[in-house]
């Protein structure tokens, strides 16, 4: 059967990794697919880099453009990353009636509606399954294993970078700066690390996920984004003795009024399995009516595992091709003319537990203040721990974890306990999710 003919945006890591997946595992691949797929045109801008990755194989080129213009070319693979000439390409590739393959979240969680309609109209495939969580094969088990349920939540670990932070922070005792460092000399953290330590590659996956689990548009804008840049030793040693271990989990999560879509630090109970993840791994975790709790994990990044997401998607494609589009399974799991106009959420409405750690003046009758203004709000407290002070110190820290409510509320108790003269500074507030 004529092999199916692909040609490569990327030869970065993952390009990298692609190509030699694709070629070590050629046999099983075509077994699997049916026909061969091979890699026939490859673009990037540093040509030497390229040409050390696949010799003499294929095609070589600087020109992306004329890449994606190859009328010999079935799919085309984006690994360029980024929401400028990415989108640029994708959609040129789309106009041109051919397939796309791409890791790139942030051009999905933004341009994803606009990117999923031309597809639509054009009756070729987008498909995206290295985009989140490298090569856990989550979009998949959303979009067709859990397809019976409805699905109620997510909390995904979907950051490698910070949680090895976290890890190392947990583990060592160290200062967000210095596990920073010492992730960035292993590789593990970029020379800028924006993107992960505030939490906003986290949010790009997290939005994605969210639409495939609702049936909602890709809304990226829309989401609650906070990093762990402020977190402190104290707080994760404080976490660990109330049996709770600290995360930046990605949570997004169904409600009568509309869908909570968030990134944040998350205290998540010690005996929980998704807690115990560590390192670079990621973790996701989907609650449906029908399934009940699932967990998904794996490598989130790294040449082979994200390849192996990117090589399934292309037998994927190749499987389906010569389908009747009306026949494939929908880009976001629903179809385009049934999604939900569910709105999201502001951060003031979602419910949630809290962590909150204050520094106090150590005298009498402090405490049942910070008490009353907790009870005024119809904030329940769940658990409480106290720092002796040392000897001829005069302030300790008190840290209180509070039941679910809403986050407006804790928002105004936490302004009123501020306000307090025995109390010095700001409080630290931290989510808290039980996961049940």
């Amino acid at each position: 059967m004529k092999p199916i003919n692909v040609g490569l945006l990327g030869a970065g890591t993952v390009g990298a990794g692609t190509f030699f997946v694709l070629m070590r595992n050629a046999e099983e691949i075509t077994r699997r697919a049916g026909r061969p797929i091979r890699i026939t045109a490859v673009a990037d801008n540093d040509l030497a880099r390229a040409q050390h990755v696949v010799g003499d194989a294929c095609t070589l080129t600087d020109d992306a453009f004329s890449v994606v213009d190859d009328p010999e070319i079935d799919i085309v693979v984006e690994l360029i990353g980024g929401t400028g000439v990415a989108r640029e390409l994708v959609m040129r590739a789309l106009k041109n009636g051919k397939h796309v393959v791409t890791a790139n979240k942030a051009l999905l969680a933004v341009y994803g509606t606009e990117i999923f309609t031309l597809a639509s109209q054009k009756g070729v495939m987008v498909a995206f399954e290295a985009a989140v969580a490298g090569g856990i094969p989550i979009i998949k088990a959303l979009r067709e294993g859990l397809t019976a349920n409805r699905i109620q939540w997510i909390a995904g670990i979907i950051n490698g970078t910070t949680n090895h932070i976290l890890s190392e922070m947990r583990d060592k005792g160290l200062s967000f700066d210095t596990a920073l460092k010492d992730a960035q000399r292993l590789g593990y953290a970029e020379s800028d690390p924006t993107f992960d330590v505030e939490g906003i590659d986290a949010a790009h996956k997290l939005t994605i996920l969210s639409a495939i689990a609702f049936g909602i548009p890709v809304q990226f804008n829309k989401a609650y984004v906070e990093g762990i840049t402020k977190l402190q030793a104290s707080d994760i040693k404080y976490a660990e003795q109330l049996g709770y271990r600290i995360k930046l989990l990605g949570i997004t999560r169904r409600r009568d009024e509309g869908i909570e879509l968030r990134v944040h630090p998350t205290l998540v109970p010690a005996k929980r399995l998704i807690a115990n993840v560590e390192g670079a791994m990621n973790a996701v975790q989907v609650y449906g009516d029908a399934v009940g709790a699932t967990l998904y994990y794996g490598k989130g990044a790294g040449a082979e595992p994200t390849a192996s997401a990117v090589i399934a998607d292309l037998v994927d494609v190749t499987r389906l091709a010569s389908a009747d589009p009306e026949h494939r399974v929908p880009h976001l799991a629903f179809q385009p003319d049934a999604m939900a106009d569910l709105p999201i959420l502001p951060i003031g409405e979602i419910e949630t537990g809290y962590y909150l750690r204050m520094r106090v003046v150590d005298k009498p009758g402090v405490l049942a203040e910070i008490t009353r203004i907790l009870a005024d709000a119809q904030i329940s407290i769940d658990a409480m721990l106290q720092r002796e002070p040392e000897e001829g110190e005069g302030e300790t820290d008190i840290i209180i974890l509070t039941h679910v409510c809403r986050e407006k509320n804790a928002n105004s108790a936490i302004g009123k306990i501020e306000a307090l003269p025995v109390v010095k500074g700001k409080v630290m507030r931290l989510r808290l999710e039980g996961l049940q």
